[in-house]
């Protein structure tokens, strides 16, 4: 009989889940010891990393990806970046070790009692097999869990179960397919077609799901045919819209008031892709203006439930998409009148405004070049700067945890090695994730990270003024220089002072992974 080991890699060999990212401690080795040839794994310094790139990874393959943690302690560091990963819809497979069955009770060293408990409610499914034999499916369960949920999923299994005999039913688990269609019934889809196409003034909302779902150009090609005014969702982490197109008017506000006001003289908002709404700022107000219908399409169907206002249809957005624009009139002319950027501001001395390091980046680096960005307090800079017409150019946070954006950069670059891949990074996010560096180094990555020195949580600072609380203490990080610590982790770093300086050294396509430290005036989110 085959061991349950050998029928849990065959299966993970099937379903391509063969880069494994992890960090591993005693309980993990049995699980990873001969490993197949073709997996590759990929080893992070901190459990936080090892998600980040995960997270990054998945959404960059649009795959699920498998991760190997530790059990309490491990999983434990881990759940802060986990929570990205469940606000951007990321099929991430954590598999994590286990003490011997007969230690667990006890409480021996590094037994995880009640393992599932630990990951509820971040992970959309969490287990710990009743006995050996049920691993393999169990482990079937959350790869496809996680592809059909698109959240992570999380399986504990004692270490002393991958050796055991599997069984003669283990090996009908290797042919298993799970698959998922959404496609709007008859009736649905011409209630739907009917509201779009009556409406006077629609407005489109759109979420980070129809960037995932590689339906950006559809995206456009959807609102051009309305001639719709377009937004992106509040609390975006990937971009669905070119950001430069006439038709787009920016990312919703993040407060009940403003969002509604953003609506007035609209009578339809058609929501694809997103929830309604993730809202940041308590501001509140009545949710959509007098004679504002609102329609959410997503296929998250608790989105689609906890929705405080509008109709919903749980469906795929490509299938909705796709009927909307067969009942649309004939196709228009793409727009070549996208709105060119203004005139950077800038900084003093040597340190450079925001914008001006934005406008650097975009004149300097391909059009297909990806962004993960994680500087919140330059946001309203970015989005002012840059210009961002391909699929698949923007990431962030999705829950808003720092950490994410450095071991993120990694992940996508390790996932599209043939696209140029820019980390944005703050100086008060970096230090979450600073270990990712490492990782990068050791596989030769050609990412760049452009780090913004303000000395400073600009973010922090801003809400300070907001809620009125100006002489909150932990604010001002000074002192650090990430080229010497990038330099620690083998990767080249440099500082540079003028803009000049910055473009050039931007201008040259890197061969492996490099930091640019730029200081930086303080800025706003908004």
């Amino acid at each position: 009989m085959p061991s349950v080991r050998s029928v849990c890699h065959e299966f993970l060999q099937r379903q391509e889940l063969t880069t494994v990212f992890g960090n591993p401690g005693s309980n993990e080795l049995p699980f990873l010891t001969g490993l197949p040839e073709g997996f590759r794994y990929v080893l992070g310094l901190h459990e936080g990393a090892v998600v980040g790139m995960a997270d990054g990874y998945a959404q960059a393959t649009g795959r699920p990806v498998l991760v190997n943690l530790h059990a309490a302690a491990g999983s434990g560091n881990a759940m802060g970046a986990l929570t990205n990963a469940v606000a951007s819809r990321t099929p991430l497979v954590v598999v994590a070790g286990q003490q011997v069955r007969p230690a667990i009770g006890p409480e021996a060293n590094l037994a995880n009692v009640d393992a599932p408990s630990l990951m509820k409610p971040l992970v959309g499914w969490a287990a710990e097999p009743a006995c050996a034999q049920d691993v393999p499916r169990a482990l079937a369960q959350a790869v496809f869990e996680a592809r059909l949920q698109r959240r992570p999923t999380y399986l504990s299994v004692p270490y002393d179960d991958w050796a055991v005999d599997a069984g003669e039913n283990a090996s009908a688990v290797l042919e298993r397919q799970v698959h998922r269609a959404a496609v709007p019934g008859a009736e649905q889809g011409r209630r739907l077609a009917d509201a779009v196409t009556a409406a006077r003034r629609p407005a489109l909302v759109l979420g980070g799901d129809i960037d995932s779902a590689g339906l950006f150009d559809d995206a456009v090609r959807l609102a051009e045919r309305l001639g719709a005014a377009v937004w992106a969702a509040p609390s975006l982490f990937r971009l669905p819209f070119p950001n430069r197109h006439p038709q787009f008017r920016g990312v919703l506000p993040a407060g009940i008031e403003p969002a509604s006001r953003a609506f007035e003289g609209h009578d339809l908002v058609l929501v694809l892709g997103a929830p309604v709404f993730r809202y940041h700022e308590y501001l509140p107000g009545r949710y959509l203006p007098e004679g504002t219908r609102l329609i959410q399409v997503t296929e998250d169907s608790s989105a689609a439930a906890r929705a405080p206002m509008g109709e919903a249809l749980v469906a795929d957005p490509a299938a909705v998409i796709d009927l909307l624009l067969k009942e649309l009139d004939a196709a228009t002319e793409p727009t070549a009148d996208y709105r060119p950027a203004p005139e950077p501001a800038t900084g003093q001395g040597t340190r450079l405004h925001p914008e001006e390091v934005f406008a650097s980046l975009r004149d300097e680096l391909p059009d297909d070049t990806a962004y993960v960005v994680e500087s919140t307090s330059t946001n309203s800079s970015w989005w002012r700067q840059m210009d961002l017409r391909r699929a698949g150019s923007y990431y962030f946070p999705a829950a808003g945890g720092l950490g994410f954006g450095l071991p993120g950069a990694v992940g996508v670059a390790m996932a599209q090695p043939d696209r140029p891949v820019v980390g944005v990074i703050g100086d008060g996010s970096a230090n979450y994730g600073i270990t990712a560096l490492w990782s990068a180094a050791q596989h030769r990555l050609p990412v760049t990270v452009v780090l913004l020195r303000n000395g400073t949580y600009g973010a922090l600072r801003w809400f300070s003024g907001l809620l009125g609380v100006p002489d909150a203490p932990g604010m001002d990080i000074p002192g650090l220089d990430f080229t010497r610590i990038a330099e620690g982790y083998g990767v080249s770093a440099q500082h540079v002072e003028s803009v000049d300086e910055l473009r050039a050294v931007l201008s040259r396509r890197p061969d492996g992974p490099r930091l640019v430290q730029v200081d930086t005036a303080l800025t706003t989110p908004s």
